[in-house]
């Protein structure tokens, strides 16, 4: 051994033992006590040193101290007080021991060492003095208590010797630092003293002691308990962090695992959190409530890895009987403790032998159960127990555990309202919605909608609107701001878009229409009308199948993008226009000829802007998931949906329409130009059913040549030359259109018995599904629509 190692010193005995009982290192000290060099007894088994009618110790997880009588090499006996204690392994071993024994008698008289006298007798708390090589001179009472040591037998260990604590390793270091350097030191630690329960929080203060040269002889250590500060610290640091962490979603369920994860292990080994379920969606939970309490695990949080001392899968119903203290605490509505050992929790398990295996197979000694309450209800209840904590739960505990609750339930009660509010928000804007699209010749359609993750459902709208002569609109709308009155005022502005859509206005005046209404609802709203107190974007776009034309208008909405058939994605170049709700600013309108089979692709934007990212990266990754828009629509909308949206959801309301246009053959299409004489009438019915025959539907010659008789006779008599007939057919509709560039529009109205005209238009509305007029910009035209096959 070397000389300055400090295990081999004369004044206290050491030798270590290893895991398998032998002896390890044997120090000089122990040779002098016993007589055996290191070379006669490392190797050999420690139990070989006791005397014979000594009993070899059973040796705790940790420490053991006591006396043990041992045999010297020549032969005798000695009785020694013996401190041993398990030492970490240095790598993957079972460890090993230390065992010492001061060499000096126990009988020494401590006061009359001066340091001794100056540290011990004049402190009031408690207090130990090493010397200069770190070997213990003395301790009070208080400390031997501390140490769970009796005093006497202390004298010259080192801190080391005392126990194998991270703090005694800690202590030594810090010794030498103050033995090095002169200067005090304070520490902190967090142990527990022998025979108490609960671990105390410790303020260690290491003070130089120098004799009449200055010269450091050796170091005073006095330790102040300030555990129930260090507690309150803890507890207050507990409610803090749960401040800022429970709460941070409007989701029920997230909250309570929050309160959970907040609490374990600061407060408890295991927290599960049990909400009560209304009688009907939406609704309060049940109030009053009486034994046996059903309640839906939502939350659960344990210290062991994949809680296995979880009673319930979440989502799980549970099931309290009146024993239960979960039932308990809920009926009574407050807290209550239960204990193992004090029999508290009999009742409950002797009718619950599962939950019995459960606490004995886990070693749960405590239980707490705090109801949820907020806003005078009753949510639910959070349980806490322990088993790795050997406290039982006290007074404190409850109230920190109340504290933290009261802050979760008013959470979870927030959450639970949201959600409930948004639910009725997000079933108002799909009952506002169209719930299937139109099948029209026209275009074939898919769309998407999806409510904000988290800022709630908002006023996002989409349309396909069948309009006369095959046309068709489509119309994409958001509504500003969140919420129920988002919500309706979509419902008002759709429904307002589908009127004038009936009456066939261009999308430049449709929107001033539209205008004009958001203008009126700011007003009513009470909301300065200039600055958009009600305000909303739209695009509204109308396709005719019989030209390939497409003519678009926006109001402060994003453009559409278009993906020709085996081209790339673009947006289309369209004039933006104000907001709805402005006021008194036009509006223009683009036209533009489509391939067949062509895209568009109206959204808002909410696809395409998100917190943290520019917009013209949405754009761009837009246009990415369009470029492969050859298959299915959904397929489509769906793809768009995955790639543009972040990862943690839309920000904001999603409304996604996606249409392919299909152009109508030129043989589906017949015109005519009728000269403004009555005579001529005649040819051109004859001339209309012949062309049915050429279509193979001469099952409807009849009607069309009643029809096509009044609407001409009508358009001669009462309109402006030119005149023009039109017939478009497909596979279900036959229409009938007839124009002349007179703005006056005919009205229909029933005539009186003795007149002689005013039932043509009322001979027309009988035999056709339906008809209308339209204005256009030469002038009107009159068209009439019928059914090819019965509609079931």
């Amino acid at each position: 051994m070397r000389p300055d190692d400090p295990f081999d010193d004369a004044v206290t005995a050491r030798a270590v033992i290893a895991a398998d009982g032998t002896l390890a290192r044997w120090s000089e000290g122990a040779r002098l006590l016993l007589g055996y060099p290191a070379e006669e007894v490392v190797g050999r088994p420690a139990a070989d040193l006791l005397a014979d009618s000594a009993v070899p110790p059973r040796l705790p997880a940790t420490r053991w101290s006591g006396t043990l009588v041992l045999r010297r090499r020549d032969g005798e006996t000695v009785t020694v007080w013996m401190l041993a204690h398990h030492r970490q392994p240095s790598g993957n071993g079972p460890g090993e021991w230390l065992a010492v024994t001061p060499m000096e008698t126990s009988d020494q008289e401590l006061p009359d060492d001066p340091l001794v006298r100056a540290a011990v007798f004049q402190s009031p708390c408690a207090a130990m003095v090493f010397d200069e090589a770190l070997r213990l001179h003395g301790v009070n009472d208080a400390m031997a208590y501390l140490l769970g040591l009796p005093a006497a037998h202390l004298r010259g260990l080192r801190p080391t010797d005392v126990g194998s604590r991270p703090q005694h390793a800690e202590l030594e270091r810090h010794l030498r630092q103050v033995l090095r350097t002169g200067r005090p030191y304070e520490m902190q630690t967090y142990m527990k003293a022998t025979g108490e329960s609960r671990a105390h929080a410790w303020l260690a203060r290491l003070a130089p002691l120098t004799d009449r040269t200055r010269r450091v002889r050796g170091v005073c250590v006095t330790v102040h308990d300030f555990t129930e500060q260090y507690r309150a610290r803890e507890r207050l640091q507990l409610v803090n962090e749960a401040s800022m962490r429970i709460g941070t979603t409007l989701d029920v369920t997230r909250t309570a695992q929050e309160l959970a994860e907040v609490c374990v292990p600061a407060l408890a080994d295991f927290v599960s959190v049990d909400l009560l379920e209304p009688d009907e969606p939406g609704g309060e939970p049940v109030h009053p409530l009486t034994a046996p309490v059903s309640l839906r695990r939502v939350a659960h949080q344990s210290r062991t890895p994949g809680n296995p001392e979880a009673s319930a899968a979440l989502g799980e119903v549970v099931v309290y009987p009146a024993a239960a203290p979960h039932a308990d605490s809920l009926i009574a509505g407050h807290s209550i403790m239960a204990s193992v050992s004090s029999g508290e929790l009999d009742p409950w398990l002797a009718v619950d032998d599962a939950r019995t295996r459960q606490i004995l197979e886990h070693g749960v000694h405590a239980i707490l159960s705090v109801p949820l309450q907020a806003r005078g209800t009753t949510l639910g209840v959070a349980a806490f127990s322990r088993f790795s904590h050997p406290e039982a739960f006290t007074h404190d505990d409850v109230l920190l555990a109340e504290e933290v609750t009261a802050r979760a339930a008013v959470c979870i009660d927030n959450a639970r309202r949201y959600s409930r509010e948004r639910e009725t928000t997000l079933a108002l804007q799909r009952s506002l919605l169209p719930r299937t699209l139109p099948r029209t010749a026209a275009v074939e359609a898919a769309t998407r909608y999806l409510p904000a993750a988290r800022s709630g459902v908002g006023g996002d709208w989409f349309d396909v609107i069948p309009l006369s002569g095959m046309r068709v609109a489509m119309v994409v709308g958001d509504v500003v701001g969140h919420g129920i009155q988002a919500s309706a005022t979509m419902g008002r502005l759709r429904t307002a878009v589908r009127t004038l859509a009936d009456i066939d206005l261009a999308p430049d005046e449709l929107l001033t229409h539209l205008d004009d209404l958001v203008h009126h609802l700011s007003q009513e709203s009470g909301g300065d009308p200039g600055h958009g107190e009600v305000g909303a974007t739209c695009l509204y776009a109308v396709y005719d199948p019989v030209s390939r034309r497409c003519t678009l208008a926006r109001a402060g909405h994003p453009a559409p993008v278009m993906i020709p058939p085996g081209g790339a994605a673009r947006h289309l170049d369209l004039p933006s226009g104000p907001p709805l709700g402005m006021g008194g600013l036009p509006f223009e309108s683009a036209e533009l000829e489509l391939p067949d089979e062509a895209v568009l692709a109206f959204y808002t934007d909410g696809l395409v802007e998100s917190r943290g990212r520019d917009s013209e990266v949405g754009h761009a990754l837009l246009r990415e998931a369009l470029s492969h828009a050859a298959g299915p629509l959904d397929e489509t909308c769906d793809r768009v949906l995955q790639t543009v949206l972040s990862p943690g959801g839309a920000t904001d309301d999603v409304a996604l329409l996606l249409a392919r246009t299909h152009g109508l053959p030129a043989a589906q299409v017949a015109t005519w130009d009728i000269p403004a004489d009555p005579a001529l009438v005649a040819p051109i019915r004859k001339q209309v059913v012949d062309q049915l025959g050429t279509w193979a539907l001469t099952e409807a010659s009849f009607t069309a040549e009643l029809v096509v008789s009044e609407l001409v006779t009508n358009a001669i008599r009462y309109g402006a030359p030119p005149i023009r007939l039109r017939l478009i057919h497909d596979a279900s509709t036959l229409i009938c259109e007839v124009s002349d560039t007179s703005h006056t529009a005919p009205h229909l109205r029933r005539a009186k018995t003795w007149d002689e005209g005013g039932r043509g238009l009322l001979l027309v509305a009988q035999l056709t599904q339906r008809w209308g007029s339209r204005h256009t910009a030469e002038g009107k035209t009159i068209w009439s629509e019928l059914a090819l096959v019965d509609e079931m």
